[in-house]
């Protein structure tokens, strides 16, 4: 059935516009007051992503409350490396902790084979056809999944890092088996989000949130081929968005891949960006988060702003995830200022 609102599909694929389509990283959690009260009933964060109809009803909240124009499954991009056999525990307040990490070659080959990964995830694709049905073809449905480098660092650090140095260690001194792990890692990928785009996502998203702590030549080795690698499984089934955080010198080469959308995140200027990749690329992003706590006219001024800087061909969002704390109303201010700006 037809969308009732394809506008963030049509900017996505590069059509004209008549205004900035809006969504938020992250929009589906704890700015929500109905999001903060399930989750009080609940064991904790992984229970949440692994009941369909549960991950189902958190997705669809932000378009009920915020009227954005996409919803994202409600998800997290550990089950990758979970579902290659590598598990983790969600720690409330701290993040994910890997019991076990990948230290060696023998741990790579312990691994499940990337074929057979992705049918691990059927409460995923549970989750997207419960969302589906609850969506009513309101809105496009946003797939996502972390981006092959993103995961190989948390699967050899074992969690979160300030510098990521024992998976940046690996690149220099194992290089052959960082790539095995890499290819693994994105064949797996890769056959997840078509799983995804199976049961109903109308766009994926690649999140590189490490991006940032690799320098240019390790990242064009390392990280951008297994990009690639899933951009081209998913070539003409469902547009790309591609977003690697604070790696400026990676917007450039991920411009020249076939992803259909660049996501900036919020230290990128758009003037700069604008005359590196050109006018007619499709950019997302890039409000500073802590913006949203300002007043919520300065808020809005903030967002009107952006978006002149940006002109069309430009999909209004933050440059980076909303934040837990961020108040309900700065949100509201920043979604209706796009809502009310017209090309």
């Amino acid at each position: 059935m037809k969308l009732k609102n394809d506008l963030f599909l049509r900017a996505a694929r590069g059509e004209a516009t008549e205004r900035p389509p809006v969504w938020l990283m992250r929009q589906a959690g704890r700015i929500l007051p109905q999001y903060r009260a399930l989750r009080a009933s609940l064991s904790g964060f992984k229970e949440l992503v692994s009941t369909p109809d549960l991950a189902a009803e958190v997705t669809v909240q932000p378009i009920d409350e915020l009227d954005v124009d996409a919803a994202i499954i409600f998800s997290d991009i550990l089950v990758i490396p979970e579902a290659l056999g590598l598990d983790y525990n969600m720690v409330e307040k701290v993040g994910p902790r890997f019991p076990e990490t990948i230290k060696s070659a023998a741990d790579v080959d312990k691994l499940r084979p990337a074929a057979a990964a992705h049918q691990e995830l059927g409460y995923v694709y549970d989750a997207l056809t419960a969302t589906k049905k609850l969506l009513d073809n309101r809105v496009p449905l946003i797939g996502f999944a972390g981006a092959p480098w993103t995961i190989f660092a948390y699967m050899v650090e074992g969690g979160g890092s300030k510098t990521f140095s024992k998976a940046r260690r690996m690149l220099y001194q194992e290089p052959v088996m960082a790539h095995r792990l890499l290819q693994k890692i994105a064949e797996a990928t890769a056959g997840y989000l078509k799983q995804k785009v199976a049961h109903g996502a109308d766009l994926i998203q690649l999140f590189d949130s490490w991006a940032g702590v690799l320098p240019p030549a390790l990242y064009q080795e390392f990280s951008l081929p297994y990009i690639n690698l899933i951009i081209q499984e998913l070539s003409g089934e469902v547009p790309v968005t591609v977003f690697a955080k604070d790696a400026h010198h990676a917007i450039a080469p991920l411009s020249k891949t076939s992803a259909s959308v660049i996501g900036l995140d919020w230290c990128a200027d758009p003037n700069e960006v604008r005359q590196l990749v050109g006018n007619e690329r499709v950019l997302q992003g890039n409000l500073d988060p802590c913006q949203l706590y300002a007043k919520p006219e300065e808020v809005a001024a903030a967002t009107r702003a952006m978006l002149e800087r940006f002109g069309s061909h430009h999909i209004a969002n933050l440059g980076h995830g909303v934040y837990p704390d961020t108040p309900l109303e700065g949100v509201k201010a920043f979604v209706g200022a796009v809502k009310n700006f017209n090309y």
